[in-house]
């Protein structure tokens, strides 16, 4: 069984010229940094920075944001060369087919459909619950068995996933247009968050800027991060091992700037455009996290921080209740912008499998006005509401990290290999310093994996062992790549 046959990038640039499967190239570099700042702002700003500073990592949560952007950094380089080498939709599942073989994409793109599947899900309730909190604030609030803590069905959750479906099969371009206004909402609210939180920061709050590390109940037992496990560290938060505990947390802010990858088949120029769109956003959210955290934790006592809205009760707290109103649109149309660029990157994700037949290749069929996958997208869409609507998610944000840090080892992995087996191709971006930025990376992404918690493999497991069945009972007898049958001799 040849489950490591390759695709050749020749023959990966080939099937995007089918009529039947061929994207339209509307994208720029504006439009693709955009949509990376659109789907990396969101729940890492308005939610997790404080929870992680009040259970994790204190004031030095900023130091986890830095570290996680510099893993995060180094994979970026890494996605940056695949995407200008082989501009074609699938991201990491794509370049892993070109390199590592058959079975190894298969089982990356799974994975990336776990990631954008769960992380287009949560955010969608992560919205919801902004949205009802602001028709509560107006006067206007909703029952809470369709937008509480515990609904029968999430209403609210299920209709922007809904919509934003909609705007997915309508064009591309009009993606690109609805996310360029809601960016530009959520932006000037962080840089309000940055300007006016200076005003109240006071310098006690950073003491102790990284809190002296102290068992909790919270790490122990299967909450426990696997290197603690594996070592035999005893379950701590905060201190220095706080700091990186929080960086595999937060890196889950850092999701989406691999999604610009995605979109490298609807790029006019992708070679030159898909590494500025990745780099650039990334650069540019990074700041903004590190910024905005350190506001948060010098305006409000880390231990007394919000772990449900950190940012707008940060400024309810030094009475200032009308800038929260501001932050909650802000919030409103930071995760908006996130769940269509996750939704947009999962479409071409399971786009690309379908039209190498490991996937139902009916699915990959481009509609001929919109020029989307708009059958594949409403499929999406459909599943996804019912994730956000009747799932309940607990802490599965984690889940969400190892797929995408297994992802980022995969594509360093790649990167070498490539330059290897085929030093002849042309690369508009090449990542560098060869093979040291990758192995670096790759060390960078398992190190955060094993700070994961111990739950969180298991079900990682779990995920993949279905994976691998799917693969051998449909993937490997319907891939396009299969050599057709040798006919006997009569």
């Amino acid at each position: 069984m040849d489950i490591f046959r390759t695709k050749t990038v020749e023959q990966s640039i080939r099937d995007t010229e089918d009529p039947e499967h061929q994207l339209r190239k509307r994208l720029t570099a504006v439009d693709l940094t955009v949509f990376g700042i659109g789907v990396i702002i969101g729940t890492g700003i308005f939610v997790l920075t404080g929870q992680v500073a009040k259970e994790v990592a204190g004031p030095a949560v900023a130091l986890s944001f830095v570290v996680a952007g510099i893993v995060c950094g180094l994979a970026a380089l890494c996605y940056a060369e695949f995407a200008s080498t082989i501009p074609v939709a699938g991201s990491a599942y794509t370049f892993s087919f070109a390199t590592l073989g058959e079975f190894p994409a298969w089982v990356i793109g799974w994975d990336l459909l776990l990631e954008l599947a769960l992380a287009a899900a949560v955010v969608a309730v992560g919205w919801s619950g902004y949205f009802a909190s602001m028709l509560t604030s107006i006067g206007i609030p909703l029952p809470a068995s369709i937008a509480g803590d515990d609904p029968v069905v999430n209403v609210p959750a299920v209709l922007i996933i809904a919509i934003l479906t909609a705007i997915l099969v309508a064009g591309i371009k009009l993606s690109s247009r609805v996310n360029l206004i809601l960016v530009i909402t959520k932006v000037a609210v962080v840089l309000l968050v940055i300007v006016a939180g200076l005003f109240f920061v006071k310098a006690a709050n950073y003491t102790p800027f990284i809190p002296a590390a102290e068992a909790t109940p919270r790490v122990g037992g299967l909450n426990a991060p696997l290197i603690q496990v594996l070592f035999g560290i005893s379950p701590v938060a905060f201190g220095v091992i706080g700091i990186f505990s929080a960086a595999a947390i937060v890196f889950f802010a850092f999701i989406g700037f691999d999604i610009v990858a995605t979109a490298a088949e609807e790029t006019i120029q992708p070679q030159r455009d898909v590494p500025r769109g990745i780099l650039g956003s990334l650069a540019i959210c990074t700041f903004l996290y590190v910024a905005v955290s350190l506001v948060v934790v010098g305006m409000q006592k880390y231990s007394q921080l919000s772990t449900a809205a950190p940012l707008s009760d940060a400024f309810t707290s030094v009475g200032h209740p009308w800038l929260a109103a501001i932050i909650s649109v802000g919030a409103i149309a930071g995760l908006t912008t996130v769940v269509l660029v996750l939704l947009l990157g999962q479409t071409r994700v399971l786009f690309a499998m379908s039209r190498d037949g490991l996937m139902p290749r009916g699915l990959a069929k481009v509609h001929p006005k919109f020029g989307t996958p708009a059958r594949l997208t409403l499929v999406i869409g459909v599943v996804t509401m019912a994730l956000a609507g009747f799932v309940s998610f607990g802490e599965l944000a984690e889940l969400v990290n190892i797929g995408t840090l297994f992802a980022f080892v995969v594509v360093s992995i790649g990167v070498m290999v490539l330059r290897r087996t085929r030093p002849d191709l042309p690369r508009a971006f090449r990542a560098p310093l060869v093979p040291v930025l990758p192995i670096l990376s790759v060390l960078a992404c398992l190190y955060l994996m094993l700070n994961l918690p111990v739950e969180t493999w298991l079900r990682f497991v779990i995920w993949m062992v279905i994976g691998v069945v799917f693969y051998f009972g449909y993937g490997y007898r319907h891939s396009r790549t299969a050599a057709p049958p040798v006919k006997q001799p009569r």
